[in-house]
């Protein structure tokens, strides 16, 4: 299961975008979006992102 980026939360900082291993994170409208099928649940985006606006379900 993905990890889950709260819209509201989210800066664009890109700290996830290079923080994500399998390039499953990517910036749409200065916002991350997380691609379902390319994440693999590493949760180093959720340590990486200082507005904690990504988390694990």
């Amino acid at each position: 299961m993905a990890v889950q980026i709260n819209q509201e939360k989210c800066t664009g900082c890109g700290l996830c975008v290079e923080a994500c291993p399998v390039e499953a994170i990517s910036m749409e409208d200065d916002k991350a979006k997380v691609d379902k099928d390319k994440c693999a649940d590493c949760g180093q985006c959720v340590e990486e992102c200082p507005n904690e606006a990504i988390s694990m379900p």
